[in-house]
């Protein structure tokens, strides 16, 4: 029988351990954090400069998300992809868009195989070159609709329809897909349910002066480096759990909202630039994909909470494609990055939002 203690002492309560879930992710965090450093340090055999888009496609990756590049020609969009696939050893597949390309050239189709042992014919599904970890969808704007629309389930379902039986893509899996930028003849602009899947529009642009005399050197020289792998799929899986339980303070959440609030112009949370400017504000997937892409940026940085600097550090690459500036704002030169900024400095951070 427990004894009870003298009337007048101090009961002082037994030390509580710390769960080790916490402590579990907190290490995820710094492995995170290590192997953001190592992949970063792979891609710079191969890839000169280019900090922030290689950060973005990372975020995106470890939020098991999509992303879209934008640039003009030349500037190393399709060697980053398939380099970053080396350093992830994941499988990596390049599906190049035409005119011409069918849904079932990228998810695979129906041909009728022979048994040599019985004779017997049945139809055998081929998978196609979505079946791999890392698609890039080379100018997916030169598709016609019919075939993004295959590449849009594949995206947000994860599987493929065949014959009345779904088959499931591997995991990890994402969709890296480029657009140019110049040449829109013989293109299907994307429409904005598909270009909503992409949680990022990332911005490629011209290298430095300084940063381009070393891609003259590195990739005139004689001898090339390759990276080397740094993830496997089941540690990028481990890393994708380990952004989903990362805590988030309400002030954080509502400062998300608030941003994504004030771009809507028939609401009255919008801002006056806003209502002028904007045709369309951007949805809800919009704060989702802030608060996501913020906890991962947050683990980039090694840090165990998300800011909201880490939020208003991704409002550019997700506001870039989900608000869409009106006739006003294109006749006075206002882009959606513009705009985007204007948010920014417009939202205090500081400020406890209903």
């Amino acid at each position: 029988m427990a004894s009870t203690p003298p009337t007048g002492t101090a009961v002082v309560p037994a030390p509580v351990a710390k769960p080790r879930l916490e402590e579990a992710d907190l290490q995820a965090v710094q492995n995170l954090k290590a192997a953001h450093a190592a992949i970063k340090t792979e891609l710079a055999k191969v890839i000169i400069g280019q900090e922030e888009v290689i950060d973005q496609i990372l975020i995106a990756i470890f939020t098991k998300s999509h992303a879209l590049l934008v640039g003009v020609p030349g500037l190393a969009k399709t060697l980053m992809v398939s380099s970053l696939a080396q350093t992830l050893h994941l499988g990596f597949k390049r599906i190049q868009f035409t005119p011409d390309l069918m849904p079932s050239d990228i998810t695979g189709t129906e041909v009728i195989y022979q048994d040599q042992a019985t004779g017997e014919r049945q139809f055998k599904f081929l998978k196609g070159p979505i079946f791999s970890n890392i698609i890039l969808a080379d100018e997916i704007n030169r598709t016609p609709p019919k075939t993004q629309a295959a590449m849009l389930e594949a995206m947000q379902e994860r599987r493929i329809s065949q014959g009345g039986v779904d088959h499931k893509l591997p995991e990890p899996f994402f969709v890296l897909a480029t657009q140019n930028p110049v040449e829109q003849e013989g293109t299907y602009p994307l429409p904005e349910a598909q270009l909503d899947r992409f949680l990022f529009q990332i911005q490629v642009d011209y290298p430095s002066a300084a940063e381009e005399r070393a891609i003259m050197r590195m990739a005139t020289g004689l001898h090339q480096q390759k990276p080397s792998a740094v993830l496997s799929a089941e540690d990028i899986l481990a890393l994708q759990n380990t952004v989903r339980r990362m805590p988030v303070s309400e002030h954080v959440l509502a400062y998300a909202q608030k941003l994504v609030a004030v771009t809507r112009p028939k609401t009255p949370e919008a801002l006056d630039f806003c209502k002028k400017w904007l045709t369309w504000g951007a949805g809800p997937r919009a704060s989702l994909n802030l608060i996501l892409a913020g906890k991962a940026k947050a683990i980039l940085n090694g840090n165990y909470h998300v800011s909201v600097d880490d939020v208003a550090s991704v409002a550019l690459p997700i506001f870039r494609h989900r608000i869409i500036p009106n006739f006003a704002a294109q006749s006075e030169g206002v882009t959606a990055d513009d705009i985007t900024r204007k948010i920014l400095a417009a939202v205090p951070k500081n400020e406890k939002h209903a």
